[in-house]
């Protein structure tokens, strides 16, 4: 039941201070207009896009993980595009943005497979860049995309920052229920493929410490931090620092909720209005959010 409805997350998908830094703070006049090309960039995008501004905080966000306009971005598990559109404008014509997903052999293991599904995902890394060039423009940054597992060799090295929103919990399921490697294979993906000293960024649904270790291992969608945080030193990185932007104190879910009982999923609200009403009050999960980088 639990994978069934993480499935239904993934289907809609389609998915505390700051330490001291290594990398100099840019010059102010360089903040500046970092900062005014990210709110235009905001500021520019449909409404069911701004709607969840006061959930995900993008601009804090990608500010925190140094993204700036020219970079060379990967984004994990893009979806339908919603953090994919925001960086097309702010990246500009000199950015480019490469979109990775879950492998194929991972789709077929959620309880919703089909193969109508492992033909889509069979072709999304054609498809993908194809559909974004629909609401692309001159001014956009380019993009591409890849499969965890499958990411060129040439792709090394590129990236100046790798940015994964809400990945990690499905990966980390399938891994601990033995069937494969592949949130080790994606953390790895994400070190290959940043430059030294590129900072890989984690916005993450957060499981309480005090929660089981059964509740936290994905299957409810809720990772803890010291666990992302291991595994992620154990794939090579540096622990830089978190910002609390993205958490959410309402959010306090039992050992039997999952997180997809949240907006914008109501995965288990069905047309109960007034359960609708108690989430929309919650409204979406608590996360952490980490910085990470490549050591020089």
């Amino acid at each position: 039941m639990y994978k069934f409805l993480i499935l239904l997350a993934a289907l809609a998908m389609a998915g505390c201070q700051q330490a001291s830094e290594e990398k100099a703070a840019p010059a102010a006049d360089e903040a500046a207009v970092s900062g005014s090309a990210l709110a235009d960039s905001l500021a520019a995008q449909p409404d069911d896009i701004r709607a969840r501004y006061q959930y995900r905080h993008p601009q804090e966000t990608l500010e925190f993980f140094e993204i700036e306009p020219g970079m060379t971005v990967v984004e994990g598990l893009p979806g339908r595009g919603w953090y994919t559109k925001v960086l097309a404008a702010y990246l500009g014509s000199d950015g480019h943005i490469i979109g990775i997903n879950y492998a194929v052999d991972m789709w077929a293991l959620f309880s919703f497979s089909s193969e109508d599904l492992l033909q889509r995902m069979g072709t999304w890394t054609t498809d993908f860049p194809a559909g974004a060039d629909e609401w692309r423009d001159e001014n956009s940054a380019t993009i591409s995309a890849h499969e965890f597992g499958a990411v060129p060799a040439d792709t090394a090295g590129t990236a100046d920052a790798v940015f994964f929103a809400r990945v990690l919990h499905n990966l980390a399921n399938f891994q601990n229920a033995g069937d494969g490697e592949f949130l080790k294979i994606a953390l790895a993906d994400a070190y290959s493929t940043l430059k030294p000293g590129g900072v890989f960024g984690v916005v993450q649904h957060r499981a309480r410490d005090e929660m089981s270790d059964d509740f936290a291992n994905g299957t409810h969608g809720y990772l803890k931090k010291d666990f992302v945080i291991a595994q992620t030193v154990a794939a090579g990185f540096e622990f830089v620092g978190e910002i609390d932007i993205n958490a959410n104190a309402s959010d306090q879910p039992s050992e039997d909720d999952i997180v997809w009982r949240l907006p914008p999923t109501y995965a288990t609200s069905g047309d109960d209005a007034e359960l609708r009403a108690a989430v929309d009050a919650i409204g979406e999960s608590n996360r952490m959010t980490l910085k990470f980088r490549k050591p020089l």
